[in-house]
């Protein structure tokens, strides 16, 4: 692994910190370019009361020096502005475990004597410190000309509909709309199906799409099981909160073709090796192949619902409903970013992988010279050879 970062910090904790161990010296960084990012996980209907409160910047404590990454680690610091709502009062215990949630494993995990414990570093607003992150491994893909960009592709029951439209313009039209969708019919119902559901008591799931464009061939690889891009995406992406499902291209769909239906044909052109589908999702044996990579993962509604659930008091062993803690109706809008900013940072991993060197002045000559998908550089000389002679 060529990048790591660690997160730190509480739901309503005084701040939350990230660092990102790894980025070469020289990538162009400011704060204005977290914060384009920030403000979009911020932003989306379905939003609880805690976004009214938040306006998050990112303060850059480390790593960069006039403008640009020195290869040092780098350091961010989130404050959080309902920290002072909460500092030095007496807070009621969390005894009720919500199901869904992380609090009764993490009690029995490490014994907590109160769930506050466990909800505050479990809570999702540990993603803005991830699209922090993110929006740093976006940085570094953009000087290679990679592009990411994401919308949501489904909300409870109500799909859109994004055959016509080119990836770019998905992305466009998707941040245009208040449910990150850029399907303006869908949008509409997304939309009623969210305030519906708001007034049940109840939340909402669905699916986020995203595409990774530019991207060249050959990251990844095929040798071992934790290098292939499809283990370290998968991995990347289930760890998002409420994420229960990943999918690269359209596997589930492949899964009920026949076999010649899911691939994608190899044409010449020129001397270019082109492909007339993508139904793998710009991944092939754990590598990608030049194509746009394309993931989805899909979201469970969120386990704090207003409309009680049924729980055990942990104090006394009453047989009681759920305590509703302040949360979103439905994340999914919200979720576009965090899933960008895991694919950035997937890919940005492996770029640094093949690339190699310690400054983004080495790395750049060295991606313009990149074996690329053509029938020439590959050098097959189309005679016989004797193994484990």
């Amino acid at each position: 692994m060529n990048l790591r970062f660690l997160t730190s910090g509480e739901s309503h904790g005084p701040a939350l910190t990230a660092i990102l161990e790894g980025l070469p010296a020289g990538l162009p960084v400011t704060p204005e370019l977290i914060a384009e990012d920030l403000g979009r996980r911020q932003r989306g209907t379905g939003t609880g009361g805690r976004m009214a409160i938040e306006q998050d910047g990112a303060q850059i404590l480390g790593g960069v020096m006039e403008g640009r990454t020195t290869g040092a680690p780098v350091a961010l610091l989130i404050t959080n502005k309902d920290h002072a709502n909460w500092q030095g009062k007496p807070i009621p215990p969390f005894t009720i475990p919500r199901p869904g949630h992380a609090d009764l494993p993490a009690a029995v995990k490490y014994g907590y004597d109160d769930l506050r414990l466990a909800l505050e570093r479990a809570s999702a607003r540990e993603t803005a410190a991830r699209v922090a992150v993110g929006a740093l491994c976006r940085a570094y893909l953009q000087s290679f000309g990679i592009a990411i960009g994401g919308w949501v592709a489904a909300i409870g029951g109500t799909t859109a509909d994004t055959r016509r439209l080119l990836l770019e313009k998905c992305v466009a039209a998707a941040r245009t709309s208040d449910v990150n969708c850029p399907d303006p019919e869908a949008s509409a119902k997304m939309r009623a199906a969210i305030h519906a559901a708001a007034e049940q008591g109840e939340t909402l799931g669905g699916i986020v799409e995203v595409a990774a464009t530019g991207v060249p061939v050959g990251l990844g690889s095929h040798v071992h099981w934790d290098r292939k891009l499809t283990t370290r995406l998968g991995a990347a992406l289930m760890s998002i909160p409420a994420t229960k499902g990943v999918e690269i291209g359209e596997a589930f769909a492949n899964s009920a073709r026949e076999g010649s239906l899911v691939q994608d044909p190899i044409r010449l052109h020129g001397d270019r090796l082109v492909r007339t589908s993508n139904r793998c999702g710009g991944i092939e044996g754990g590598m990608s192949n030049g194509q746009p990579i394309i993931v989805r993962i899909a979201m469970k509604p969120i386990p704090t619902t207003r409309k009680s659930q049924s729980s055990v008091n942990l104090v006394d062993g009453a047989e009681v409903g759920t305590q509703y803690e302040r949360s979103d109706v439905c994340p999914v809008p919200r979720a576009v970013p965090v899933v960008e900013a895991m694919v950035a940072y997937v890919l940005a991993d492996a770029l640094l992988e093949k690339l190699g060197g310690d400054s983004l002045a080495e790395q750049l000559p060295r991606f313009e010279q990149l074996r690329k998908a053509e029938r020439a550089g590959l050098h097959l000389t189309g005679q016989p050879h004797v193994f484990w002679s």
